[in-house]
């Protein structure tokens, strides 16, 4: 097998009985980097040591990851012009933090022949949000609902 030294440089291929030698004596473990490989390529290195690194660097990656939520907004097709700013400066909030929002309009009863008025109500919401947020789908109705998702645009850099 070929042997590489903990600092990462080659030893020659060596039989298996003295690599196991040779990793006894510099009190290391030998791994098996590539056991396909013609012939098979170990290395000799501290494997406790190596993986509390790994873990250090998936907890540290885990950390610096964020995971983005979905909030809702619901909405009615008679919705008055207070109540509709109150549920955009929400949504522009949700955008603001980095969560997508989904904005639901619902039509109860009549309000299905009408489904028009829903439509316009959710582009006025997508266009007075399109400082922050970009439309991921646009309006869709499915069943008495009528959906659409916001994103939030991707900061742009300003210093060049």
């Amino acid at each position: 097998m070929r042997l590489i030294s903990a600092e990462g440089e080659q030893l020659g291929v060596l039989p298996l009985a003295e690599a196991m030698a040779k990793a006894a004596a510099e009190d290391l473990d030998l791994v098996k980097i590539s056991p396909n490989a013609v012939p098979p390529v170990c290395k000799l290195m501290d494997y406790g040591k190596y993986r509390f690194e790994q873990t250090k660097r998936e907890k540290e990656a885990k950390k610096n990851q964020r995971v983005v939520e979905i909030k809702e907004v619901r909405m009615s097709p008679g919705i008055d012009v207070n109540d509709f700013n109150v549920k955009l400066r929400n949504a522009q909030r949700f955008l603001s933090e980095g969560d997508r929002v989904k904005v639901t309009v619902r039509f109860r009863g009549r309000e299905m022949a009408h489904t028009d008025i829903g439509k316009r109500l959710l582009e006025k919401f997508a266009e007075d949000c399109s400082e922050t947020a970009a439309m991921d789908k646009e309006p869709k109705l499915e069943g008495r609902h009528m959906h659409m998702f916001l994103s939030p645009k991707p900061a742009k850099d300003t210093k060049k």
